[in-house]
């Protein structure tokens, strides 16, 4: 195995150098009006020749082995080039995408004293250029797209070097030709331990942790992919996904590994949907909210057709659900918690397969065929993972013949612990446990605990993080001296080494997007009002956050007297139009992009509560939420919040 990420790439260079590892879609300037956006192909040759030129650019403006190097922005084809050109050097990158903050980029470019900064546009440079005060470290910006003159001048007045991305690549071309071999001589030194990169958790508690992994963490999982799935070279990838979360960035990781290409697509339905009938991809690796778009997209298109084709096809989907669950029961790929007996199960399941597989034949052919057409007819695949999958996504994709396999992990495990494989997904678990990583899960006495049990899931393996930057407390609070990491998740193991998530011992909630949210702040933010005594943000595997609130009753009394709104009680004076107004503007003002919260960090819904949280209750005894026992106490009204 090589021992560093440039490394791994240089050598599928050499080995499969005419195979296209990236397709780059034209811009609107560089197409006729009216035509078709097309995929140009970049062979891994072209794609090792731009990180070596990015690398000697680097080299020429003084980065060095062991510097941080700042990326703000998207996934596009230049972020995994400026990537590998940093590692290449010994050097470490910090990623963050273009949603970020100023407040946010503050703390993660200046605690990491990052003195060169790749910025994905203008708006990204102006940006960074509004808290140059705060960034004494930074020297130079070096920007994807063009910036106007205008903006150039600020840069330089601030004291800065601006520089176009395909500058960057010349420097590295004329590095190249004073100083042949010299990249590939930086990247011989590499190391399995050197650090590769610094991702700050998302959040907007002003102090991110930031987590600390090695190239060893990312490449001790591409080989334990391959069961996961069936890759050949040169098949393709449709990426949807921002490369700065590790998610995305392990896979595109993956995509290079096995020699196979990846293509820039964006998680909007109908540039996704275009862009699965140009490139005609096999995989696609997505979060549970994108799975769910395309699903309800499919159901919307035949509910619009109406007659008898909407009739057909819930005929055919309800006959695939019934279809799938015998043939996953004949073939054991039902999850076994509590030791299933397999010879049973495919006796039980044997005949009433066989006698359904005719009529599934036939719906494949005549009504689920279009919807494979529609992701460009050699769609294999696709992964979910970032969020929990809802079941009747994942039930409904197996249905009309098309795999979804679902895979679980953490930015800490840089990230994969468990993924579905390939030739035993198995519905209602997270996947089997990677190879060469170890999972227990803990009792409340500390005692591993046997499939079927729950508990606290601890992970153990060559993916496990660092630790947190310039945080001991905090890596010695979640990673034991043995190398076990508390996940801070509840679940359970099978007796095939798989898992099903079963709650959070965390507050953090993860949206069915992908997106990391930490409610606390947002809690604390939305106390701030004159009307609100209580707080509690939901929303976990949600499309959106929603939140419970506990009004202060005297204002809410004098609100109402004071506007002449009738008091019969207090309960029903919640329910007043009025009274739910004046508590929807108070946490819109509150909880906004205005005061540093990103769009999905607002609160779409809430429950107005006329009792408030007590200790022993919804409260422990130092006052804090036990979330737990509000998800079970409130399950009515947090149902009626995502109705």
């Amino acid at each position: 195995m090589e021992q560093t990420l440039p490394l791994m790439l240089r050598k599928r260079a050499a080995e499969t150098p005419d195979i296209a590892a990236q397709y780059v879609k034209e811009t609107p300037a560089k197409r006729q009006e009216g035509q078709e956006a097309r995929f140009k192909p970049k062979s891994y040759r072209q794609f090792y020749d731009e990180i070596r030129y990015a690398a000697g650019g680097l080299l020429e403006l003084g980065v060095k082995r062991g510097d941080h190097v700042g990326i703000v922005a998207d996934n596009r084809q230049e972020w995994m080039v400026s990537d590998l050109g940093v590692l290449s050097i010994g050097a470490a990158d910090v990623p963050r995408g273009a949603d970020a903050t100023a407040q946010e980029l503050v703390y993660i470019l200046g605690s990491t004293d990052c003195a060169v900064v790749f910025a994905e546009n203008q708006k990204q440079v102006k940006k960074i250029l509004s808290i140059r005060a705060e960034l004494p470290a930074l020297a130079i910006l070096i920007s994807y797209d063009p910036v106007d003159g205008e903006t150039e001048a600020e840069v330089e007045a601030a004291g800065l070097k601006a520089l176009y991305f395909p500058s960057l690549l010349a420097l590295g071309q004329k590095h190249e030709a004073l100083k042949p071999g010299d990249v590939d001589a930086e990247m011989d030194k590499g190391g399995t331990g050197d650090l590769a990169t610094i991702i700050f958790t998302s959040g907007t508690t002003g102090e991110p942790k930031g987590v600390m992994l090695s190239h060893g963490n990312f490449l001790c999982q591409l080989p334990a992919f391959a069961p996961v799935f069936d890759l050949k070279p040169g098949d393709i990838w449709l990426s949807v996904l921002p490369v700065w979360h590790v998610y995305e960035r392990c896979i595109e990781y993956v995509i290079f590994f096995f020699k196979t290409g990846i293509a820039y697509s964006k998680p909007i339905a109908p540039v996704l949907m275009a862009d699965f009938q140009a490139v005609r991809p096999q995989w696609m690796v997505s979060v549970p909210r994108v799975w769910e778009a395309i699903m309800d997209g499919i159901n919307r298109n035949i509910r619009q057709q109406g007659g008898i084709r909407k009739k057909a096809f819930d005929l055919c989907v309800s006959y695939g659900l019934i279809y799938t669950y015998f043939k996953d029961l004949t073939f054991g790929l039902l999850p076994n918690f509590h030791g299933r007996i397999r010879a049973l199960d495919a006796a039980t399941g044997f005949f009433p397969w066989l006698l359904l597989l005719p009529g599934q034949g036939i719906a494949r052919l005549l009504v689920f065929r279009h919807i494979q057409e529609r992701f460009g007819g050699r769609f294999k695949a696709g992964m979910s993972g970032g969020g929990s999958l809802p079941a009747k996504t994942d039930h409904f994709f197996n249905a009309v013949g098309i795999r979804l396999q679902e895979g679980y992990g953490l930015t800490e495990t840089a990230p994969l612990v468990s993924a579905r494989r390939w030739h035993a997904a198995r519905r209602g678990t997270i996947g089997q446990v990677l190879l060469n990583t170890e999972v227990r899960i803990i009792g409340q006495k500390g005692n591993a605990l046997p499939p079927g049990r729950n508990g606290v899931i601890y992970v153990r393996g060559g993916q496990v993080m660092k630790g947190y930057y310039q945080k001991p407390e905090a890596t010695a609070a979640i990673l034991t001296p043995e190398g076990w990491l508390n996940t801070g998740d509840i679940g359970m193991l099978t007796h095939d080494n798989e898992l099903r998530i079963t709650g959070r011992a965390k507050d953090t909630i993860v949206l069915r997007g992908g997106e990391n949210v930490e409610p606390v702040p947002i809690e604390s933010k939305i106390r701030e009002s004159e009307y609100i005594s209580q707080c509690a943000v939901v929303g976990q595997d949600k499309k959106y956050l929603a939140a419970l609130i506990v009004p202060v009753q005297a204002a809410v009394m004098a609100f109402a007297e004071e506007n002449g709104i009738p008091i019969v009680d207090y309960e029903l004076l919640l329910q007043q139009p009025e009274i739910n107004e004046i508590i929807a503007n108070e946490v819109a003002e509150l909880v906004s992009p205005r005061t540093a919260f990103k769009p999905f960090e607002r609160i779409f819904k809430f429950k107005l509560l006329s009792k408030p949280f007590e200790a022993g209750r919804e409260l422990s005894g130092k006052q804090e939420l036990l979330r737990h026992r509000i998800q079970a106490l409130y399950a009515r009204e947090i149902h009626e919040l995502y109705k």
